[in-house]
């Protein structure tokens, strides 16, 4: 009975949030927008309107994770909730104009804009400080094999009023003991065997205790299986990435339509920083090999961001963020704004990427990679992407294991809604300084790496000229 309230009474609180930030957005429609849209919006068309925007707020919402009071913080709920507000806006906007044929006056908008993000900081605040009133953090025991720090992690990320850590017990011991855990309300995983992590989930849902599991690369595998009736029994048929014909069709239209688009609007943005990148000495592009679909190796292109002798021994290297010194006065701008990914746009429109997959890396550290983790190829069954799961939801130092789990994640549910998410989510971390974070000075090996994502630029690659 108490989890069907805490679930009813979130779904009020999230209802709220959804009519406070429509409020401003109907009245400034209302008021002044539907007004001079009379010749192409009926009065009974209005409505519509309305719903589109509250249909568009919400999708922009959940994929923002907007609504995630019970694990998020005030600044992060309050950043989502405005940028879902303001995206939705901005649409509807250009919706409007596009329709009347002429460019509207924007201030009713930004009057809407403001009057939502006061609303938003203060339901988030709001909102805040009753859920973890009303729910205190839960007794939460970490059951570990491979993997120590998760107690570090919760703290880390501000999870600590939802997550109260009492014990952290060595998978060996738990076996052993399994009644260890009677007393917790949540158990977390980390690094356990499937073998003997379904023996405790077994335990837990026997005894009622929530139970989340930090999944290993074959639990990931297994969430693509299809569900089998053959032979009077129930089986589940794990298969290589195959996406549906109608899918890649539709992924690759989109991979054309929104390149060429964005060459055609970016067309000065390349200028203006090509030119800045040559002012800084040496070339403003430069090819590097990078792997996509199937181990195929194809030359991406970028604007340079660090000095040409960046890797003059020829050993590639991770960028180890601002503190890197082989970057450039321009190239720290471009790096920090995601502007020098742009001209990955011609290799998106000539077909070597994706805008959504997973990141292309470097043969040599994805040799590096596999020495340790010999799965980490299996991020090679779909075609490199510009942006990804692992991008959108770790960060630049997410361990390489970790980014591979992210990577499956997104192969084994191929479809285009899942595109969407990812592509608007990108835009939640554009501003986020924690996602381009660098890795360790001195990193050369496999497990260096493991806090690594991408890889720099090698002057012993072509540079584009």
């Amino acid at each position: 009975m108490r989890g069907l309230k805490h679930d009813v009474s979130l779904r009020i609180i999230k209802f709220l949030v959804v009519c406070l930030i429509t409020i401003p957005f109907a009245l400034c429609w209302e008021m002044y927008y539907a007004n001079h849209t009379a010749a192409v919006f009926a009065r009974s068309a209005r409505l519509y309107v309305l719903l589109f925007y509250v249909f568009l707020y919400v999708f922009l919402g959940r994929t923002f994770d907007a609504f995630l009071v019970s694990y998020s913080r005030v600044s992060e709920l309050a950043y989502s909730q405005m940028l879902a507000a303001c995206i939705s806006d901005g649409l509807i906007y250009i919706l409007i104009c596009f329709l009347c044929k002429r460019l509207e006056p924007i201030w009713p908008g930004l009057l809407a804009i403001l009057g939502q993000g006061v609303l938003a900081v203060l339901w988030a605040y709001l909102a805040n400080k009753w859920y973890f009133r009303t729910y205190p953090a839960k007794r939460t025991y970490i059951v570990y094999d491979i993997r120590l720090g998760m107690d570090s992690l919760v703290e880390k990320y501000g999870l600590s009023k939802k997550f109260k850590i009492e014990k952290v017990l060595q998978i060996g011991y738990v076996l052993n003991n399994l009644s260890a855990l009677d007393d917790a309300e949540i158990v977390l995983t980390s690094g356990i065997h499937s073998h003997d992590r379904n023996i405790i989930m077994k335990y837990c849902v026997e005894h009622g205790i929530q139970m989340l599991v930090l999944p290993r690369i074959g639990d990931v595998i297994m969430a693509s299986a299809s569900k089998l009736h053959i032979l009077h029994l129930p089986i589940y048929s794990v298969h290589r990435y195959s996406p549906k014909p109608e899918y890649l069709a539709a992924k690759r239209a989109g991979d054309i339509l929104v390149s060429l688009a964005a060459l055609i609007i970016l067309c000065p943005v390349f200028l203006f920083v090509a030119i800045l990148v040559r002012k800084d000495g040496g070339p403003a592009f430069y090819k590097q090999d990078r792997l996509t679909k199937d181990g195929k190796v194809f030359k991406v292109i970028k604007f340079r961001s660090m000095r040409v002798d960046a890797e003059k021994d020829g050993v590639a290297r991770l960028s180890t963020g601002e503190s890197d010194e082989r970057i450039t006065p321009v190239g720290r701008v471009i790096r920090k704004l995601r502007i020098d990914e742009l001209p990955q746009l011609l290799n998106i429109l000539k077909g070597d990427m994706s805008l959504v997959g997973p990141r292309p890396e470097r043969p040599e550290i994805a040799a590096e990679y596999e020495k340790q983790m010999p799965e980490f190829r299996l991020r090679l069954q779909c075609k490199a992407g510009l942006t990804g799961y692992a991008q959108v939801y770790g960060k630049y130092n997410t361990t390489p294991y970790d980014k591979l789990l992210m990577d499956l994640m997104y192969i084994s549910d191929p479809n285009i809604l899942q595109d969407l998410r990812i592509i608007f989510a990108t835009l939640k971390i554009l501003f986020l300084p924690e996602s381009t974070e660098g890795v360790a000075v001195g990193a050369t090996t496999a497990m260096d790496y493991e806090n690594a994502a991408d890889s720099t630029e090698n002057d012993t690659e072509t540079v584009a000229k």
